[in-house]
This record gives structure tokens, sequence and C-alpha cells, in this order.
């Protein structure tokens, strides 16, 4: 199967970006503010803690942005909220021709905004979509894979639709923030959303990055004290921020190897393997036979993680063996007993493969036994 995963930074580039985050720490904070757990409550300057400030400061640097709003939710909250923004009741948005990932299908239930769909693969069918719609008012661009065999560029995204009118863009950068080179908003789009606790922050925590025009308009609404994040969760969302390139870009490194040494032949009864965003990039393994669901419960017992956490979050350090993603289930139903997705975690190649190979060599004689 031919799929187009997105390009990960490199080890030494992703070292560059630690750095990177690190220096912009460093210009933002004190160094006896940094060591501290931060402030609480509703500060009479910003209406939030003084650190969460801060924090969106640096985080709005890290991204060359010209502001930051942390907001309660995690990535389907920042969604919704930058949506709210960008957007009015009614509105009509642009999308992919393809399956809207189920918590952003439903914030635009919510704002009651109409979805008109363009394939973003041929920015041709971009244009004329948009010429035939004139009407639209924003566009929605995911930039993880929303079906197997997508290929579109999101910075060529980007350009097709400004190029026809100055439409605003939000993208949803979940499992791509801190793996690619450039995220949304340096890609040319007007908002950035994602969620922390994908790159090892705490849970519930969203972040929106881009145009101050948008991120006001939210800072102005979201007054009550309940609505801010408090000032060590936002230090926690920094800390994530430090650690998550390195180790994403390890992962990646584990899951190219894998991939190698499967389709060289390294475990019997495997048809096919290959990388692919759906929705983190992970290692997609087609079985020659329907064991997909027999090989899952033996790799459990076999210490692989059943189900995601936060999906790269800081509690998972052991590989996840786990069926293909919902997205993936709806655009090629009929591969799903046939197919697992592996992601490697903390994991490295060496255990990837002990625990699958020997998982597929109990299901075989299972079979065999049953026969």
């Amino acid at each position: 199967m031919l799929t187009y995963p997105l390009k990960n930074i490199s080890i030494a580039e992703a070292t560059q970006l630690q750095f990177k985050i690190v220096d912009k720490i460093t210009r933002e904070f004190h160094g006896s503010e940094f060591l501290t757990r931060g402030d609480l409550g509703v500060t009479r300057r910003w209406n939030k803690p003084s650190t969460t400030k801060k924090v969106e400061q640096v985080i709005a640097s890290i991204f060359d942005a010209e502001a930051c709003l942390l907001v309660r939710g995690a990535g389907s909250g920042a969604i919704r909220f930058g949506l709210h923004a960008m957007l009015k009741p009614c509105d009509k948005v642009l999308v992919h021709n393809a399956p809207v990932y189920t918590t952003t299908a439903i914030s635009l239930e919510m704002l009651n905004i109409t979805t008109i769909e363009a394939d973003y693969n041929d920015s041709s069918s971009i244009k004329e979509t948009i010429e035939e719609n004139p009407d639209i008012q924003g566009a929605i661009i995911q930039y993880t894979r929303q079906k197997l065999d997508d290929s579109y560029d999101m910075s060529e995204c980007v350009k097709a639709i400004k190029g026809i009118g100055n439409i605003p863009i939000l993208t949803d950068d979940n499992y791509a923030v801190m793996k690619v080179k450039n995220i949304g908003v340096q890609c040319g789009a007007d908002l950035s959303c994602f969620s922390s606790f994908k790159i090892l922050g705490p849970e519930g925590i969203g972040v929106i990055v881009g145009s101050k025009r948008y991120i006001d308009k939210l800072e102005q609404e979201s007054y009550s004290g309940g609505m801010q994040v408090q000032g060590y969760e936002a230090l926690d969302v920094l800390r994530g921020f430090v650690y998550a390139p390195v180790a994403l870009a390890l992962q990646s490194q584990v899951n190219e190897e894998c991939v190698k040494r499967l389709c060289d032949g390294e475990i019997k009864g495997i048809k096919d393997a290959f990388l692919a965003n759906a929705q983190s990039k992970v290692l997609l393994v087609e079985f020659e036979e329907e064991i997909a669901d027999k090989v899952l419960e033996e790799a459990e017992t076999l210490g692989a993680a059943p189900y995601p956490v936060g999906a790269e979050s800081k509690y998972e350090l052991i590989p996840m063996f786990y069926r293909v993603s919902g997205t993936v289930r709806k655009a090629a139903p009929d591969i799903e007993h046939r197919m697992i997705r592996i992601n490697a975690m903390r994991a490295g190649a060496d255990t990837v493969m002990r625990i699958l190979k020997e998982a597929v060599e109990r299901v075989r004689e299972q079979c065999s036994y049953i026969n």
C-alpha cells in the first residue's frame, strides 16, 4: 500500500529545536522564576497568572507567531475555541474530502457551521471549490493524514487557499507539532491548534498559536478565573515542549527501522508494513490472514499497551499495539481485521519486533491447534 507519511525532523534537528526552546525560556524568565511552580489566579495586569502569560509568550516566539493562548479542553478544546474565534454560526468552512476527526465534527455541529469539501491533494480542486463557493468564510486543514493515501503538503494547501482570497485558515497540528519542521502558522495559516498532552505535557491543556486578532478576542471572552490555565500547569506545558522533540525523533527512527525489518521478512505471516500518519505517525502492519484482533490480545500479555492514554503522552513509555484509527476504519473498513497499528513510544526496535513476533507465533499456533 502506498502512503505519504509526514517527514519528521531528524534527531540533530530535534536537538537544535530543544536548544531553541530553552533559549526562548531564558529570554522570558528569570532563573529563580523558572525554579518555582508558578503563580495562581487572575492577576490585575493580565487577568491570568503571570507565569501563564510568560509561557504563552515563550510558545509564541518558538513558532514565530504573534500570540499564544493556553486553553482548557486539550486539542479538541483548542480547535473549538479557534473555530469560534474565526467563524460565526452558519458560516461555511472548507475541509478536505475525507472523514473529519470526530471531535472536530462535533465542534462544527455545535457552531452550526456548514462544511464544503475539496480534495486537498489537488490544488486545482481547492481553487475550483472556493471559486464555486464564494461565501466560504474559513478553512480547516488537519496536518496529519485523514486517509491513508493523502499526500497533501501543508505549505502548498495554505498557499492554494490564500491564493484565491483572504480566507482565514485553522490548522489541526495534533500529532505533527514537534515532529515536523514547520507547523501550520509557520506555513502561513492564521491559527494552529494542538494538545499539550500529546507532547509530554499535562492533561487537558490545549494550545492555540497564531494571529493576535483572534487570540485577543478569545482572551477577552475567557475572563473568568475558572477558565484560566494556572501557572504550574503552564510550566508543565513548557517542560513537555523541551523534552518532546528528541523523544519523538527517536520514536520516528525506531518506527522506520521496524518497517525495514518487517519488509525484509523478519517475521512470517505479514503481508505488508509501512508508515502512515493515522493520526500519529505509526507503523501499520497488515497480516496475510484476519488475525489482527488475536494478535492484539497476545501483544498485551507480552507487555504492549493495548490502548492509548493521550496518544504519545508522558505516561506512554511501553510500545502500543492497537487497532487502526477510526478515521482509517471509515475510509477503508475492509482492512480492520487484517491490520494493526504500532507506536514504539519510548521502546527500541528490538522490543517492538520481539513482542510482534511472539504474538503472531502464538496466534498461528492457536489456529493450527483449532484446525
